[in-house]
């Protein structure tokens, strides 16, 4: 038996460079910036992957927005054990019950679609009794127990239940982040638990890395590269990031740590911009994006900056995408590939392939990425 729990406003706050959706208030300002649920769509690309064992298998799961709508989307049987959902709008609370009560119905992997907060929620419930695996489908997503995507997460519980030999589980490390300091540029995170996840190396990232103090001078090098690099009457998308926001030192702009601002010719045009605004300043712009990959992790699209959608990356085009990453940074990769994760399966194969990385002054690395 199968588990599954879809928190279903999950990333919400994303697109709307909310930071996060925890908590009804920041949930109803989501939905008055025009956000719109996506997680339910999250987890029916993970159960598609299953679709081969619809006979072999049964999947336990909570009322249409809590893992109904995915399951049945997916065309998948599945039982609803719980019921209690109150609305449109679940809790932490919501998700624990569920979890705890699908540990005790004896299910055999549990699946959840949210982020770092959901993780938290699973965590108190289940803590390492049972195997758990996360489905992307928030906004910070810096905790170890999530698929690099929904595809691979559908792969690692295919393997598991279906396998010719049941894969070990580690426990990875499930990271609690201030959600408040996070919208007000600051990231304070400390080790909540862990949860005990099936081991595959290849499709089940990495907790976040900080950078280290001894990053700043490599960073002053790429910032230096990517600045000369900028071409006069073109507005740049800045991403989050320290090593961007020393890009935006050089050039003398005062950049928000964890938001996307707009920059052209030296000039701060807009800061923490949504994805709607980014779209309005490319459709009448000749526009770029400077992004860079999230440490440990290798993310350059998908998290912590899904303001900068697929609609924003296919208007501006790959070719005028620059990554800018630190040689530190790419080393701790450990030979992994740069990921891309945009929620367009599509996008995301195009966007895969050798890409050149600014990983200096004068010094550029051509890097694998995948999805």
């Amino acid at each position: 038996m199968l588990g599954l729990v879809v928190n279903p406003i999950a990333g919400m706050g994303g697109s709307v460079g909310l930071k996060g959706t925890d908590g009804r208030d920041t949930y109803v300002e989501a939905l008055r910036r025009g956000a719109v649920p996506h997680a339910n769509e999250r987890a029916r690309e993970a159960l598609e992957i299953l679709l081969p064992h619809r006979d072999e298998i049964e999947v336990l799961t909570c009322l249409v927005p809590m893992g109904e709508q995915a399951v049945a989307g997916a065309g998948l049987p599945f039982r609803i054990i719980y019921d209690r959902f109150p609305g449109t709008f679940s809790t932490g609370k919501d998700t624990e019950e569920a979890a705890s009560l699908m540990a005790r119905s004896g299910v055999e992997l549990l699946l959840f679609a949210g982020g770092d907060g959901t993780a938290r929620n699973i965590c108190r419930a289940v803590g390492t009794d049972i195997p758990v695996l996360g489905i992307p489908a928030g906004v910070k997503i810096h905790s170890g127990v999530f698929a690099i995507n929904p595809v691979k997460a559908g792969e690692i519980a295919r393997n598991f239940l279906f396998g010719a030999s049941r894969p070990m589980t580690v426990e990875r490390e499930v990271m609690d982040i201030d959600e408040d300091a996070f919208r007000k540029d600051r990231v304070r995170s400390r080790l909540f638990g862990y949860l005990a996840v099936p081991q595959d190396k290849r499709r089940v990232q990495r907790p976040k890395a900080g950078s280290s103090p001894s990053e700043s001078l490599s960073q002053q090098a790429v910032a230096a590269e990517v600045a000369e690099r900028m071409s006069p009457g073109k507005t740049y998308f800045l991403g989050p990031g320290t090593t961007i926001r020393e890009i935006a030192r050089l050039l003398g702009i005062k950049k928000t740590l964890l938001g996307v601002d707009a920059v052209k010719d030296g000039r701060l045009l807009a800061s923490d911009l949504t994805e709607m605004e980014i779209l309005e300043l490319a459709q009448n712009e000749r526009c770029g994006i400077v992004v860079s990959p999230i440490g440990g992790q290798g993310h350059i699209f998908g998290r912590g900056n899904q303001q900068i959608s697929p609609r924003v990356i296919k208007i501006v085009g790959k070719e005028n995408i620059i990554v800018a990453a630190t040689l530190q940074k790419i080393a701790s990769l450990g030979g992994r590939p740069l990921l891309v994760d945009t929620g367009d399966l599509k996008l995301d194969m195009m966007l895969a392939g050798p890409w050149p990385v600014v990983t200096g002054y004068h010094e550029t690395s051509m890097y694998p990425v995948s999805y």
